[in-house]
């Protein structure tokens, strides 16, 4: 743990109990503000332009069985001292992890290339004297310089504060836009599946709150020090935390889809689908409260949505490499704890912040958006299957080993995002 951290955790234990929570949580903020990316909102938006507010209550359990799946990572480090991919590697085979190395090296070139599009997107939209290539060109840059020259302590403190923009804005346009409430409410607590929905209940519930990047959460952790089974209970709390913002984040885009959209015939096509919201936002705006408050209105709507895709960029560049990072080191041997400074970390944050430039030159940013979503979820079956061989092993997890509440969501996980990926696959064939 760095010596900033350090002396946060000295700073926050002479607090009161509840703003020395507030003060230690992080990491939970910082996957899931990774994990609501341009994918997951765009999905979300799709299904409140079709269903309206019917299938809030899917975002709801996607964050969930994402919560567990990835308190799953967190308990397994806590209990064996060792990260999840230095477990496949002593637990399931070395065949197993050159694998998944080889999946993570395409997957990180194409959702780097959805990231910059994302953010290309949004940025112009906002701003369109730049076009949409050149913003993304920039802000893949930022996070390069951000990360290169930031250690954790200062990444943590600039998604807090991108996820605190975030929160306010996408809330504020929820009640820019007046809801009904009535609506919300049953879409939350009301399950049902209307005909035609299923391809895109999947869809939804798979792209909540992230794929490979839960991953990450290990090294953010270990960056905190939370290191051993007495952090349980915080690392519990974090998830609770960042995971109940995730479907916050999620439901906003649906719900303003939903309020927006629905005289306008669902979702405009092509990049202009992401900011259809901010355009239908102004509409109404302008007739509820004038063209003033309408054009604020957009603007706030619009820097939330680029809130929402920078931070899954800034925390692609900075948690995807110490993966690269711990997988080459246990390749050649090595056992230390990954350095952010080693040459396969920065190596790797190069790969992803450069090579992917090339497809903005596709100029088909929703695509390329759309592509990085079903790389991310043919992920998730093989998270929850080896997730649920290494946690119920009592030899291995000792107390901390999965009960039957756990392994009955893992197992849920496994059955739902085997299903999303088949799905994925056959849609992408056809």
């Amino acid at each position: 743990m760095s010596s900033t951290e350090t002396d946060r955790t000295e700073a926050a234990d002479s607090k009161r109990p509840a703003v020395r929570w507030l003060m230690l949580i992080g990491p939970g903020l910082a996957v899931a503000a990774t994990g609501v990316g341009a994918g997951d909102l765009l999905a979300a938006m799709l299904a409140g332009a079709e269903f309206r507010e019917t299938l809030l209550w899917v975002i709801v359990l996607g964050a969930l069985l994402k919560l567990g799946l990835n308190e799953g990572v967190a308990r397994w480090q806590l209990a064996t001292g060792s990260t999840l991919i230095e477990g496949w590697g002593a637990h399931i085979g070395v065949i197993f992890q050159i694998g998944f190395l080889i999946y993570l090296v395409v997957w990180s070139f194409i959702v780097a290339g959805g990231l910059m599009s994302a953010c290309g997107v949004a940025a112009h939209a906002l701003l369109p004297g730049i076009g949409i290539g050149a913003w993304g060109i920039i802000h893949s840059i930022a996070a390069l310089l951000l990360v290169w020259f930031g250690r954790y302590d200062r990444f943590e403190a600039t998604m807090k504060g991108l996820i605190a923009l975030m929160v306010l804005t996408l809330l504020a346009s929820v009640i820019l836009i007046g809801p009904d409430l009535g609506r919300v409410l049953r879409g939350l607590l009301i399950p049902r599946l209307p005909t035609g929905s299923a391809t895109t209940v999947l869809s939804l519930m798979g792209g909540v709150g992230g794929s490979v990047t839960m991953l990450s959460y290990g090294y953010w952790i270990r960056e905190k020090g939370w290191i051993g089974r007495s952090w349980i209970t915080t690392v519990r709390r974090d998830l609770g935390i960042g995971y109940a913002l995730t479907a916050v984040f999620g439901a906003a885009m649906l719900v303003l889809a939903a309020t927006a959209l629905v005289g306008l015939g669902g979702m405009p096509s092509g990049s202009q689908g992401l900011v259809a919201c901010a355009d239908a936002l102004e509409q109404g705006a302008s007739q509820r409260f004038g063209d003033t408050i309408a054009q604020v209105a957009r603007s706030v709507f619009l820097i939330g949505l680029w809130a929402a895709v920078f931070t899954s960029t800034l925390g692609v560049w900075q948690g995807v490499p110490y993966l690269f990072a711990d997988f080459t080191q246990q390749l050649l041997g090595k056992s230390r704890e990954v350095d952010e400074g080693a040459w396969t970390y920065r190596g790797y944050l190069l790969y992803l912040a450069l090579p992917p430039m090339v497809l903005l030159a596709l100029d088909k940013p929703v695509w390329v958006i759309k592509l990085y979503t079903l790389t991310g979820g043919v992920f998730m079956p093989f998270l929850a299957a080896s997730l649920l061989w290494l946690t119920t092993r009592r030899s291995l997890m000792g107390d901390l080993c999965t009960g039957k509440l756990s392994f009955t969501a893992m197992a849920a996980a496994l059955a739902l995002f085997a299903a999303i990926a088949v799905r994925q696959i056959i849609d992408l064939l056809d």
